[in-house]
């Protein structure tokens, strides 16, 4: 079986409630984690793959609103 490293880029769009928006980027960015790897022994072997390492390379915010709630 061959190595790849692969780039994988995500989004999310996360909800918090927090005192500014400076408190809701920080929260956002410390208090998510990495991706884990979610594939089961039977995945691996009917796929034929082994996720070796999965290292977060970027955790930045980009934008930040406020919303108005009902």
């Amino acid at each position: 079986m061959k190595t790849y490293q692969v780039v994988l880029s995500k989004n999310y769009v996360i909800t918090v409630n927090a005192e500014t928006s400076g408190e809701a980027k920080r929260v956002c960015e410390f208090y998510t984690g990495n991706i884990q790897d979610i594939s089961t022994d039977v995945d691996r072997q009917k796929e034929k793959f082994e996720i070796e390492n999965m290292e977060c390379t970027l955790n930045e915010t980009f934008e930040c609103i406020e919303i108005e709630t009902t």
